[in-house]
């Protein structure tokens, strides 16, 4: 099966993507993440202030078939949530790379460590291979 893996973001091997927008960075899930879940039906978002350490568990996702952490992609400050996603979940399973964006934030440390697209889908590759 083949997922939606945007060139232009970055990834985490947790499955999170970033988008850097000048100072600020926006985070969600990925298309594969969204996929495995399955319809989303709850989420749990930090604070704006709330700062996290890269790997950090930031919130919960949960679906029909699953609880799963979500972890911070990058040393980061909470600047803003997309509050509509706490009552309608829908928009993460539709378009998680556009209007199932669940945060904006600051990032504090670096993104070296991320993934680029082709690494980040050999990673999915090799977890279907399982």
């Amino acid at each position: 099966m083949s997922f939606n893996t945007p060139a232009e973001l970055k990834y985490a091997k947790t499955h999170e993507w970033l988008r850097v927008e000048g100072d600020e960075a926006v985070v969600g899930i990925t298309d594969y993440a969204q996929h495995a879940l399955g319809d989303v039906v709850y989420l749990e978002l930090p604070e704006v202030g709330a700062t996290f350490a890269a790997g950090a568990v930031f919130g919960v996702i949960e679906s029909v078939k699953a609880s799963s952490d979500l972890y911070a992609p990058v040393d980061m400050e909470i600047v803003g949530i997309h509050d509509a996603l706490i009552d309608d979940q829908e928009p993460i399973n539709a378009d998680p790379y556009g209007n199932g964006w669940m945060l904006r934030i600051k990032p504090t440390g670096s993104a070296e460590h991320l993934l680029d697209a082709a690494a980040y889908e050999q990673i999915v590759e090799d977890a279907s291979d399982d």
